[in-house]
């Protein structure tokens, strides 16, 4: 059993994480200090049989009705391999998909490419930003150093497909950390933050004015969001701080 924070509903945090693909329990990955899924389910985890109690999400995104651990997005097609987010929150107008990361970005990029079923004509004009991405990727030109573009335009293509069919307004989270040092004391390159940021902002003019909103907050930012919430909230944003070093 992973040692998660207190009161959690561990049995639907497990149950979560055990239809997601990665296998992150079976495999340890989950119990390593540096686990990024493990910062998501302990702190995204807490909320997910009290989704009334997450305070408002920034943007006037508005107050969650429901919270969902690894999230799989199904494309407008049968078949194939679909997107799995690592939260999914609907509100009144919108179902925002959270993307995080804590140290992924900081590591030598790893080997990805966009599945060949995605260049269908089925996103819309609105999807352009999103769409020039992955095009140019494919093309070989690389424009992010540090930001797992096709990572993002999956979710971005999945949370689309899945706003239209419950009348939502769709908008990508990219929730990030900036740690100084990684979980063995190594630190991290200030210049790889630096270059993270500004793929960041690359990543968001790029895509700016398409279907899919996409907004980009650091860990810190947010668990403070939550600090200024009810008491019981604010404990536990403490406790995901504590634990996860995030401040």
């Amino acid at each position: 059993m992973p040692d998660f924070l207190p009161d959690l509903p561990t049995d639907l945090i497990l149950a979560a994480l055990g239809r997601a693909p990665g296998n992150e329990l079976k495999s340890g990955k989950f119990d390593s200090p540096d686990s990024s899924s493990a910062l998501v389910a302990n702190a995204f985890g807490w909320f997910l049989n009290r989704p009334d109690m997450m305070p408002m999400l920034p943007g006037g995104l508005g107050l969650a009705k429901s919270v969902t651990l690894e999230a799989e997005l199904q494309y407008p097609w049968e078949g194939g391999k679909h997107p799995w987010l690592d939260v999914v929150i609907e509100t009144d107008r919108y179902l925002v998909g959270v993307e995080s990361k804590r140290y992924e970005p900081f590591r030598p990029a790893k080997a990805n490419r966009f599945p060949d079923m995605l260049d269908r004509k089925v996103w819309g004009e609105k999807m352009e930003g999103y769409t020039r991405i992955r095009r140019t990727h494919a093309n070989g030109a690389r424009r992010f150093t540090t930001l797992d573009d096709v990572e993002l335009v999956k979710a971005a293509y999945g949370l689309r497909t899945e706003a239209q069919r419950r009348k939502l307004r769709p908008v990508l989270l990219y929730l990030y950390a900036e740690p100084a040092i990684f979980a063995n004391g190594r630190p991290v390159d200030p210049a790889k933050i630096a270059a993270h940021r500004a793929d960041i902002q690359l990543f968001g003019e790029s895509v700016e004015g398409d279907e899919v909103a996409f907004l980009a907050i650091e860990w810190s930012a947010m668990l403070a969001l939550w600090n200024r919430g009810k008491m019981p909230v604010a404990e536990h944003a403490a406790r995901v701080a504590e634990r996860f070093g995030v401040v």
